[in-house]
């Protein structure tokens, strides 16, 4: 398969967009091993700050800083949440998390090695961000207890109105009211997200607020969506491993713009590696090696401007890079040199 420019005039690829039982907590301050991460400021211990929803099963933190001991602690129910025996610094979750306003989580290397948030194939428990969160040097995947295992979604389909509704997996969503920055680096993500239909948001990762956030150095695979973004800016994505994931590798989408995407190894991916589409801009795709992807190596798709894409290595693919229903005079510009052949 030789890997080729091709600008279409009309793409048929389309993509839509698309408290109960309350325990109080002690808040310290909790400074991440990440650079990257911000420093947490003094101690400002409020009652309930967090609360657990039994009937949603939901964890509720307002918490200006805490992380999964201090919710532990709190709690104190392992039908929520507990140590796993067998990994140092491993957790298991039962329940999804809310992140409210103005909130931090931390899930680092400080308390955690590995977390397993429960699925068992009926439950899709989220975390849902819409203040900070810190992931830095650990494991975040899915886990049947009943298999032992990773739970699978590879029944999750969608192509253009072809959409088969998946096998439910744990997911994260930074929710566009979201006052703080999502930050995950040196970690490695696998087994969420599903296809839940079109507008759904349970892709995997999906970013639809946290401006100015940073995924850099991770190992992201088998997710739905390795990534996915609405109408944010500022992000940056870098030094990632994105591979074998259900659908896409990378996907910027709706309004998504000022956004960096550099020096990531993608492949493997079930459909495009990387794709901007519908409205995006100020999109900067550069040194990125991609192949292997099944049905196109890069993609600038539906009314993309001012954004480039240079210096990538894309090869084997069907299509390498593509331009569809954007006009090239709108400020595109593709750097052909590094190209490869197959």
């Amino acid at each position: 398969m030789a890997s080729l420019i091709v600008i279409l005039a009309a793409a048929a690829f389309a993509l839509s967009i698309t408290f109960s039982q309350s325990v109080s907590a002690t808040i310290t301050d909790l400074s991440s091993s990440s650079d990257t991460s911000e420093s947490s400021s003094s101690p400002n211990a409020t009652p309930e700050c967090v609360t657990f929803n039994s009937e949603e099963r939901m964890i509720i933190i307002n918490c200006k800083t805490t992380n999964l001991t201090q919710i532990d602690n709190q709690l104190k129910n392992p039908d929520i949440l507990y140590k796993d025996a067998n990994i140092d610094k491993g957790w298991v979750l039962n329940a999804g998390i809310t992140v409210a306003e103005n909130a931090i989580l931390y899930i680092n290397s400080s308390d955690t090695s590995w977390l397993k948030i429960v699925s068992d194939e009926e439950t899709a428990y989220p975390i849902f961000v819409s203040g900070g969160l810190e992931i830095d040097s650990v494991r975040i995947s899915s886990w049947n207890p009943d298999t032992n295992n990773y739970t699978s979604s590879l029944d999750s389909h969608r192509n253009g109105e072809d959409v088969h509704i998946g096998t439910p997996r744990p997911y994260i969503v930074v929710n566009d009211d979201a006052t703080g920055t999502t930050n995950i680096t040196k970690s490695e993500l696998s087994y969420l997200g599903y296809e839940s239909g079109y507008g759904g948001g349970r892709t995997g990762l999906r970013y639809q607020g946290g401006d100015g956030s940073l995924v850099k150095g991770n190992n992201i695979h088998d997710l739905y969506f390795g990534f996915y973004s609405k109408g944010v800016g500022g992000i940056k994505i870098e030094d990632n491993h994105v591979h074998d994931n259900i659908h896409y590798g990378l996907d910027p989408h709706t309004g998504t713009h000022d956004m960096i995407i550099r020096n990531n190894t993608v492949h493997d991916n079930g459909s495009i590696g990387i794709i901007c589409s519908l409205d995006c801009y100020n999109i900067t795709i550069e040194n990125n090696v991609v192949y292997n992807n099944t049905k196109m190596g890069i993609m600038f798709s539906r009314n993309m401007t001012n954004s480039v894409a240079r210096n990538n290595s894309v090869s084997n693919e069907d299509r390498g890079i593509v331009i569809s229903e954007s006009n090239p005079s709108n400020g595109l510009r593709i750097d052909l040199d590094q190209i490869k052949p197959d």
